[in-house]
């Protein structure tokens, strides 16, 4: 049986399956939450509250897990943890400056 990989931990990068983003889950190669904002599509540092969706409630702890009912796996982090559309946004700001 394969795992379906559909993201990577906030903290080492390693490939997620769906499975692996349960309440009380942790990453197997580094140890740390998988359930957390750092790795929902909808966290963005730029915004307020560092969240895209307007209806979540605010959580302090970006990197604890939470039981955010707006929780949505990131398909793509790089190295630092940003999404592709914070990197696109950013690169977007760029070129304004």
């Amino acid at each position: 049986m394969t795992r379906s990989i559909i993201g990577k931990c906030w903290h080492c990068g390693a490939e997620l399956s769906a499975a692996d983003y349960g309440r009380e889950t942790a990453c197997l190669a580094c140890g740390k939450p998988t359930r957390v904002c750092r790795n929902c599509r909808w966290y963005d540092p730029a915004r307020t509250n560092q969240c895209q969706e307007p209806m979540a409630e605010r959580v302090m702890a970006k990197e604890r897990a939470n039981y955010c009912e707006f929780f949505e796996a990131t398909a793509e982090l790089d190295s630092e943890g940003n999404t592709a559309n914070q990197n696109l946004r950013q690169a977007a700001e760029d070129l304004f400056k």
